[in-house]
C-alpha cells in the first residue's frame, strides 16, 4: 500500500492496490502463525505473488500479555514480483496492547490499525508497559485506527455453540481473519474447508471457528466502514505457467537434500539434534522415508555429526543440521570428516548470537565459523542460499560437491530463510543432471588415499567390499598407504592436498554473474544469503532513478568463484550489506585487496530496502 496509487478501473467501494503488507500480531497462544498461514493460502489462491515472515518469541511460553510473548506473521503480497516481506507495515492486526507496542514502530505513516479493544484492560496495559491507554490518547493519531471489541464480538457470535468462554476466546483469531478477508476481498472457502477437516472430530470447535470466521467477515460487510479506513483489492500477478507450491526455506532444503541424494543414487541418513531454527528440517525429512531417507534424532550435537560421518563411511550420504551454537559443538566432528575425506553435508540455519543469543531472530554471523571455524588448516566448502525457493537447488549443489570431491560441505541458511515462504514453481525433475556415485570395487592397487588426478578426491569404498578393507580416523594418514603417519613432510603433503582439493573447485563452479545492472560502473552491491531481496529491490529502485548501481550475489562462498576478483575490480566502489559486523567483507578484502565498505546490522531483523538505498546514495555523494 505504501506508495501505491489507485489503479484505473477501481470501484468506488474498493481501492485497487499494486501491493500491501499485512501483519498479524498477538500472544504466542493467539494463533497468529496459523492465522497468517491461512491468509497466505487464500492470497496464493487469489493469484498474488507473495513473501512471508513469521516472527516467533524466544520463550516457550512467556507470560500472557507481555511483550516477550508477542508472536507475529507478516505477508507482503501484490500484483507484481515480490522479493521481500516488506519494509513497513500497511495493516497491523493487534490482538492486545503488547502486540501494539512491539509492532507499532514498523507501521508506515497513516497505516491501518485493527485493534482488539476488548483486550485493552488495565491489567494487559500494565503488562505491556503502558501508563495510559493508547487507544484513548493522541499517541495513535498518525494512523487510521479501527477499535473493535473482537473478544466480545467473538463471544457473541459463538454464544449458541456450547463452547465455554475460554474456548470461545480462542477463536478470536478466526474472527480477525474473517474481517481481514473482507478488507482484502479474499475467498474464505479454503479456510472453511481446512477448519472442517482440522476439527472433524470436535464438531463444537469446528462450528465455533467457522462462526467466528463468518462473523468477522459479516462485520466488515455491515459495519459501514468509512472510506478513510478503506477496503481493498489486489489484482492477480502475472505469474508464469506451472504448478506452484508455497515453500519455506526449511521445506526446500529438506526436499533439495532428498533430491540430491536421489540424483547421486544414494540413501540419505539425516542425523540431528533439535535446535531453533533448524529443527524443522528433521520434521520434514522424517516424512520422506519412501524416498530412501533415514532420519535419526541423536542425544546431542556431537553424536549427531558423528552418526552422519558413520553413515557416509558405510556408503550412504551423511547429513547433519544445526544452528550456530550446535555447529560449534559439531566442529571437531566436521574436522574428522575433513581428515577422513568423507562426504558430509552440514546445514547451518543461522540465528542471532553469540551463545544462545536470540534464538528466534535472524542473523548472518556464522560465515567466519563456516569458513574458518575448526582447529588447524581445515578448509571447508561453504554455500549460501539466497531465498526459500533457492534452498532447493543450493542443497542439491551441496550434495553434488560433497560426493564428487569427497569432502564436507556447509550450506548456510538463516532464521529468515528457514521460516519465510514464497511461491515456488515445481521444477521438472527430469531436467536435473544426475551425478551417480561410483564406489571403488576393484582391489588392485587400492589404498584409502589414492586420488583422482582432476578432483583430488579419494576413492569411496564401502566397508565389506572384498579386498578393500581399510581404516580411517582423525590421526594423520600417509599419503601413499593410508597408514597412521607422523612424518613432517607427509603432513605438509596431506594438508596441501586437502586445501588444493577445495581450492580446485573454483575451476568448475559457475562464474559469478551480475544479478542486476552492468558488469562495471560506479558501485556494486555485493551480498550473500537472505540479503538478496532487499539488495535486489534497492538496486532496481536506484537504477530507475538513474543511478548506475549493480547487484552481485554469492552462492559459492568458499571457494570463491574464479572470476569474482576481476569482476569486482571493474567497479569504483563495492558495498557489502550483511546481517553481522562485517564477515564477507573480510574475505573480499583479504582475497582481492578491495577497498570495500560494509553496511552492517545485527538487530535480529532483515534489511529494509530503504536502508540499502540510503547507504548507496550516501557513499556516492560522499
Amino acid at each position: 500500500m505504501e506508495g501505491s496509487a489507485a489503479l484505473e478501473g477501481a470501484s468506488p467501494q474498493r481501492k485497487q492496490l499494486e501491493s500491501a503488507v499485512v501483519r498479524f500480531a498477538g500472544d504466542s497462544g493467539d494463533g497468529m502463525q496459523l492465522t497468517g498461514g491461512r491468509f497466505t493460502l487464500a492470497t496464493a489462491l487469489a493469484g498474488n505473488n507473495l513473501a512471508t515472515f513469521p516472527d516467533f518469541p524466544a520463550e516457550i511460553r512467556a507470560p500472557a500479555g507481555t511483550t516477550y510473548g508477542v508472536s507475529a506473521f507478516q505477508i507482503n503480497f501484490g500484483a507484481h514480483e515480490i522479493k521481500t516481506a516488506g519494509d513497513t507495515v500497511d495493516v497491523l492486526i493487534a490482538m492486545n496492547p503488547a502486540a501494539l507496542k512491539v509492532n507499532l514502530s514498523d507501521m508506515r505513516a497513516n497505516g491501518l490499525l485493527l485493534v482488539d479493544s476488548g483486550a485493552f484492560g488495565e491489567k494487559n496495559l500494565r503488562k505491556a508497559g503502558y501508563d495510559h491507554d493508547p487507544l484513548e490518547d493522541d499517541s495513535l493519531k498518525g494512523f487510521r485506527v479501527m477499535k473493535i471489541d473482537m473478544s466480545q464480538l467473538t463471544q457473541d457470535a459463538l454464544k449458541d455453540t456450547g463452547l465455554s468462554k475460554k474456548d470461545s476466546l480462542r477463536c478470536k483469531n478466526m474472527w480477525a481473519l474473517g474481517l481481514v478477508y473482507w478488507i482484502f476481498d479474499r475467498d474464505r472457502q479454503s479456510t472453511v474447508d481446512w477448519l472442517n477437516s482440522k476439527f472433524a472430530k470436535t464438531p463444537d470447535l469446528a462450528a465455533g471457528t467457522l462462526a467466528a470466521l463468518n462473523a468477522g467477515h459479516a462485520f466488515g460487510e455491515t459495519a459501514e466502514i468509512s472510506s478513510d479506513i478503506g477496503a481493498f483489492t489486489v489484482p492477480p500477478a502475472a505469474i508464469g505457467a506451472g504448478v506452484y507450491h508455497n515453500v519455506t526455506g526449511t521445506e526446500a532444503i529438506a526436499w533439495g537434500l532428498a533430491a540430491g541424494a536421489m540424483l547421486a543414487e544414494l540413501k540419505m541418513v539425516f542425523c540431528s539434534y533439535p535446535i531453533t531454527p533448524a529443527s524443522g528440517i528433521l520434521h520434514v525429512l522424517a516424512r520422506l522415508k519412501e524416498y530412501g531417507v533415514v532420519t535419526f534424532q541423536a542425544e546431542d550435537e556431537i553424536a549427531a555429526v558423528c552418526a552422519a560421518i558413520g553413515a557416509s563411511y558405510a556408503g550412504s550420504l551423511g547429513v547433519t543440521s544445526s544452528s550456530g551454537p550446535g555447529i560449534a559443538l559439531k566442529a571437531e566432528g566436521i574436522g574428522l570428516a575433513a581428515a577422513t575425506e568423507l562426504p558430509l553435508v552440514v546445514i547451518n540455519s543461522q540465528r542471532a548470537g553469540p551463545s544462545t543469543g536470540m534464538p528466534t531472530k535472524t542473523e548472518q554471523s556464522d560465515l567466519y565459523q563456516a569458513v574458518f571455524g575448526r582447529n588447524a588448516d581445515c578448509p571447508l566448502v561453504v554455500l549460501a542460499a539466497s531465498s526459500p525457493a533457492d534452498c532447493f537447488e543450493t542443497a542439491i549443489e551441496a550434495v553434488r560437491l560433497a560426493t564428487k570431491y569427497m569432502t564436507p560441505v556447509m550450506l548456510l541458511s538463516d532464521g529468515y530463510i528457514a521460516n519465510a515462504s514464497e511461491p515456488w514453481a515445481l521444477p521438472d525433475t527430469d531436467a536435473f543432471a544426475r551425478f551417480p556415485v561410483q564406489f571403488r570395487k576393484d582391489p588392485e592397487g587400492y589404498h584409502p588415499f589414492l586420488r583422482d588426478p582432476e578432483t583430488l578426491a579419494r576413492p569411496w569404498a564401502v566397508p565389506g567390499t572384498p579386498g578393500l578393507e581399510h581404516r580411517l580416523g582423525g590421526l594423520e594418514r600417509d599419503y601413499d598407504t593410508g597408514n597412521v603417519s607422523y612424518d613432517p613432510a607427509n603432513h605438509q603433503r596431506m594438508t596441501d592436498a586437502r586445501a588444493d582439493k577445495i581450492a580446485g573447485m573454483a575451476r568448475e563452479i559457475p562464474a559469478q554473474p551480475v544479478e542486476l545492472g552492468n558488469d562495471h560502473g560506479p558501485i556494486a552491491v555485493v551480498g550473500w544469503g537472505s540479503t538478496y531481496g532487499p539488495i535486489n529491490l534497492a538496486v532496481e529502485h536506484l537504477r530507475d532513478q538513474g543511478i548506475d548501481a549493480a547487484h552481485i550475489h554469492l552462492r559459492h562462498i568458499w571457494p570463491l568463484p574464479a572470476n569474482l576478483g576481476d569482476l569486482l575490480r571493474r567497479y569504483e566502489r563495492v558495498l557489502v550489506p550483511e546481517l553481522n559486523k562485517g564477515q564477507l567483507i573480510t574475505l573480499l578484502r583479504s582475497e582481492y585487496l578491495l577497498p570495500a565498505k560494509g553496511l552492517n546490522k545485527v538487530t535480529g531483523k532483515p534489511f529494509a530496502i530503504v536502508e540499502v538505498e540510503d547507504a548507496v546514495r550516501a557513499w556516492l555523494e560522499a
